[in-house]
């Protein structure tokens, strides 16, 4: 299947477009099925989807908004490139905003909710040594379950509004993640927070975001085309993959 056509295949027509578009362009963008500097075409991709221009659009400004896009008068819509200032700045919001979930959490411990992470830590073990893409899916579910579990439904939107770049690494480094090290780490914060130990809890998932991204300078180094320029500068336009 193109790339175009896992961002058309199976939206529902009875909900909105624009953010099935936005989710699934997203989503490519992040794994990278996408480079920098490859033009995206509005129109394309509108009768890929067999929509109207507008929801495409919608689509392209909210990516826009995130960094993952350039809007380019005169020269078409483009992937960005990673940047580095951003990834950093993700990582450092998203540190401080979990930290403080998973010490409500640890302030009045839930049964139900420990369990719950137990299991996603098994399902983690599984395929820890064999799909990392999976682990990376499980992760977020991990994430997601904290925060909706503290309430905090609505951080964990401006979390993942926040971290695309990060994610985009993530993808990346597929090659030097340490996905056991992280099971690993996922269990200290689980077993901090049924202790109800908030400062244990605290430091266990800020150590844990810090590991994620150990290895930027690394990956950077091994694809510089990904990352942004010195001076900011967009990607020339070229011709996007579709396959």
């Amino acid at each position: 299947m193109t790339a175009y056509g896992t961002i058309s295949s199976d939206l529902d027509p009875a909900s909105a477009i624009a953010p099935q578009i936005y989710v699934r362009l997203r989503d490519a963008i992040i794994r990278n099925r996408f480079a920098p500097g490859d033009r995206i075409s509005e129109s394309e991709i509108a009768r890929a989807c067999n929509v109207s221009r507008q929801p495409v659009r919608e689509a392209f400004i909210k990516l826009a908004g995130e960094g993952l896009l350039a809007i380019l008068p005169q020269r078409g819509t483009v992937i960005t490139r990673i940047g580095y200032a951003a990834v950093l700045d993700a990582r450092f919001l998203r540190e401080a905003i979990e930290a403080d979930i998973v010490a409500i959490l640890a302030s009045a411990p839930d049964e139900a909710l420990i369990a719950d992470l137990r299991g996603q830590l098994q399902a983690q073990r599984n395929v820890a040594a064999t799909d990392p893409k999976a682990f990376i899916e499980l992760d977020e579910r991990f994430h997601r379950t904290l925060a909706g579990a503290a309430g905090k439904r609505g951080a964990w939107k401006l979390i993942e509004g926040l971290k695309s770049q990060m994610d985009r690494v993530r993808f990346l480094s597929l090659g030097h993640f340490p996905v056991q090290k992280l099971v690993t780490q996922h269990e200290v914060i689980v077993d901090r927070i049924e202790q109800g130990d908030a400062r244990g809890a605290n430091a266990a998932i800020r150590g844990h975001l810090r590991e994620v991204l150990s290895d930027l300078p690394q990956i950077r180094a091994a694809n510089p085309d990904f990352f942004e320029l010195p001076d900011g500068e967009i990607p020339e336009p070229v011709n996007a993959p579709l396959s």
